[in-house]
């Protein structure tokens, strides 16, 4: 089995953790679920983060193949098209990103000019799809709950859940959000779980649950399922459920949601721009 080399790029503003995955027997890698820095106070974007994997790969003559997105972020701005401009690779995603389209495109209502078929992004993976990075290759999972689009990518030794799991002490994501559901995730995480123990997690998000000093984002499966505050030790499907909609209920939305949700259903574009050429946001009143 192949052992990915995978360095990890934390972005403190989000919590949100990319990765390039590099193929450890050539130049080839991917990146996993990139951020475009927002000033949501200031409507302006920034390209900080986004360029510290630019460089970290062309300082290592890497070769990007792919820009991967784990699903449809809520949390921060992708910055796929960003990445894609500079040093190539292909922008993928799950195919029920048009389920998320749909719902979107009518809360920001978009109409009949955006396209709600996914024809924004050049892969759309259904679960049990394969790709390669050089010689390595990855397997989808399609892994619902937390959105209807969410992927797990499984890439040799290692997989990359996105938000479906967080670090065992922190628990699993949120299901509140538009065709989401908590059944729906603990099956998905049922699924992660039954990969080999020694399979490498790496999660989307950290938030240093308490009593833990350091951020972290790589944990085992076999740490996932004895000690997950939320599923680990073998809980029940009912359980979790109730235990997870109970949770959600205390939940605000996240800070950047709205604009998240408008870029990152493009792809990670800005919505077109009016005929003055400026680039505009929505802001919907009393719809989520």
């Amino acid at each position: 089995m192949f052992h990915p080399d995978v360095t990890a790029f934390f972005d403190q503003a989000t919590n949100t953790v990319s990765y390039v995955v590099k193929d450890p027997a050539g130049r080839a890698c991917a990146v996993v679920d990139s951020v475009l820095d927002f000033d949501h106070a200031a409507g302006r974007t920034s390209t900080a983060s986004a360029d510290r994997i630019i460089t970290h790969i062309r300082e290592h003559d890497l070769e990007c193949q792919w820009i991967l997105e784990s699903h449809v972020h809520a949390d921060h701005l992708s910055a796929a098209p960003y990445i894609q401009e500079r040093i190539g690779g292909k922008i993928g995603i799950g195919k029920n990103i048009t389920v998320v389209q749909d719902t979107f495109g009518k809360v920001f209502n978009e109409g009949t000019e955006f396209q709600r078929d996914g024809s924004q992004f050049d892969q759309l993976f259904a679960d049990g799809d394969s790709f390669h990075i050089g010689q390595m290759r990855g397997d989808v999972m399609h892994t619902p709950g937390h959105t209807p689009a969410c992927l797990t990518y499984v890439i040799g030794n290692a997989a990359f859940v996105g938000d479906t799991l967080f670090m065992p002490d922190f628990g699993t994501a949120r299901c509140d959000f538009p065709g989401g559901s908590a059944t729906d995730l603990y099956a998905s995480i049922q699924r992660i779980l039954s990969l080999p123990d020694q399979t490498r997690i790496f999660v989307g998000h950290d938030y240093k649950a308490p009593g833990r000093e350091e951020f972290a984002w790589e944990t085992t499966v076999a740490e996932e399922k004895a000690a997950n505050v939320h599923i680990g030790g073998g809980v029940e499907c009912d359980d979790f459920v109730q235990l997870r909609q109970d949770r959600d209920a205390t939940l605000g939305m996240p800070k950047l949601i709205l604009p998240s949700l408008q870029v990152n259903m493009r792809a990670g574009h800005l919505p077109p721009a009016d005929d003055n050429g400026d680039v505009m946001l929505k802001l919907p009143v009393n719809k989520l």
